[in-house]
């Protein structure tokens, strides 16, 4: 910090010795007044110091979130990639095993068809229709005589 405060001693030493004070004790209390203006008090200076640091350190601290916000990004990016992938063969993988138990269950269907075969009977429907033989014209047509 900066000595830019600026402090009347000798008017503080002044003061402390028309209210009741010793030179001595005055100038000790002057002094121990001075040595803590300069260590512990900021100024304006010293405030815009800080200020400027805190505005480089923001301006830093946004470059780094906006770098990682683009890797994340990218990443992410990846990740919906790879599951897209995953998820694309994990329905191939489901369409081909659904397929083999169809196929599966065709086969048992059809072998426990071999094995306990149905019994097949005619049944006629009812009021179908009979056909009869017409009987044949006799040679030379209808109505020929000889």
């Amino acid at each position: 910090m900066g000595n830019a405060v600026a402090f009347d001693s000798y008017a503080y030493v002044r003061k402390l010795r028309d209210a009741g004070l010793t030179e001595q004790q005055a100038a000790i209390q002057a002094e121990a007044l001075v040595n803590l203006i300069e260590e512990r008090l900021a100024t304006k200076k010293d405030l815009a110091e800080v200020e400027a640091g805190l505005k480089r350190d923001i301006k830093e601290l946004d470059l780094k979130i906006e770098k990682v916000r683009a890797d994340l990004q990218r990443d992410i990016k990846e990740l919906d990639a790879k599951t897209e992938t995953r998820l694309k063969e994990l329905e191939l993988r489901m369409v081909i095993k659904m397929g083999g138990m169809i196929l599966a269950g065709i086969g048992i269907l059809f072998g426990l068809m071999r094995a306990w075969p149905l019994p097949v009977q005619f049944v006629p429907v009812p009021g179908q229709e009979i056909r009869q033989t017409v009987p044949m014209a006799p040679p030379g047509g209808v109505g020929s005589s000889k």
